[in-house]
């Protein structure tokens, strides 16, 4: 059966390798591919459900030089999974044929986190990811934001690991990619001011998801909560709750169980403000000016509650 334009010749063979040995690790013999569909899975990568008989697997397919963005995705997505509180899709493998990149996982029958319950259940559990904790700020190895890379060398104080390795490659990037001088200067004096907004907190290194959006989230079957796509390090918990709030926000009821299950610290709102500057910041990288008058004011805002 051909499966063309789907998949080319190398990468069916690569593909059927995989599924050959995580169905021998399952149960029963293995079958061919017999179906390829398109679906749903962001905007940096094809996104492919895969089936081989009764079973299916969720692919990602992208360019060669690509391959390391899937194997920092396939490390995150482990790191995750040895929360026990959420549910991960298993990596089954990953690498290069031919001009083709791929990263192959587990396929959930997933639903959007709309059920109070749910909500409620899910609030707990990133409150459980995040009581996995780190000795420093930062990550084993670099990944990527969306298909930004990000650098995760390992830092003992957090503010300065938020301004070296988060705010300031990202001012960066916006320096290269258009005309945005006034942005960056501002950027630059928020900088120079950042510690003062960590003044009496200093954060636990939590495990974070990283880029914990809406649709990065969502439940299983069994109400749990699922995480995907993640762009893992230790860090301040407050940047995934910040995240969640960026582009679009979970229910009412997450937050009020996140909180019960672990209150947060006095001054969130200023701290929300610079952790989702990062995001949108990358997005004005990724997506061009529309968002630089969002980055704009927020940067504003920050340094008007420092003082200028």
């Amino acid at each position: 059966m051909s499966l063309a334009p789907a998949l080319n010749p190398a990468l069916a063979s690569a593909l059927r390798e995989l599924m050959a040995s995580d169905a021998a690790d399952d149960s029963g013999p293995a079958a061919d591919i017999d179906t390829v569909t398109g679906i749903g899975g962001g905007s940096i990568s094809r996104a492919l459900l895969v089936g081989a008989g009764k079973r299916r697997w969720f692919v990602k397919v992208n360019d060669a030089d690509l391959a390391e963005m899937f194997a920092a995705e396939a490390d995150g997505l482990q790191a995750l999974a040895g929360c026990s509180a959420l549910r991960v899709p298993r990596v089954v493998g990953h690498g290069v044929r031919g001009r083709q990149a791929y990263l192959v996982l587990e396929y959930l029958r997933l639903h959007p986190l709309r059920e109070p319950r749910d909500a409620v259940a899910a609030g707990r559990a990133l409150a459980e990811l995040h009581r996995v904790r780190g000795t420093q700020y930062g990550w084993q190895r670099d990944n990527y934001i969306g298909s930004t890379p990000q650098d995760n060398a390992w830092h003992q104080s957090w503010p300065k690991f938020f301004a070296r390795r988060r705010l300031l490659p990202q001012l960066t990037l916006a320096g290269r990619h258009g005309d945005h001088a006034s942005l960056i200067a501002g950027g630059e004096r928020l900088l120079e001011k950042l510690d003062l907004l960590f003044a009496g907190y200093l954060p636990t290194a939590s495990l974070l998801h990283g880029d914990l959006w809406y649709g990065n989230a969502a439940t299983d079957e069994s109400g749990r909560l699922a995480l995907f796509d993640p762009a893992v390090h230790f860090g301040d918990r407050e940047a995934d709750l910040a995240m969640t709030e960026l582009f679009g926000g979970f229910p009412d009821r997450f937050y009020a169980a996140y909180r019960e299950s672990w209150p947060l610290a006095d001054g969130f709102a200023p701290r929300k403000t610079l952790y989702q500057l990062y995001h949108v910041l990358n997005h004005l990288n990724l997506f061009g000016s529309g968002y630089r008058r969002q980055a704009e004011a927020m940067i504003a805002t920050l340094l008007a509650a420092l003082g200028g």
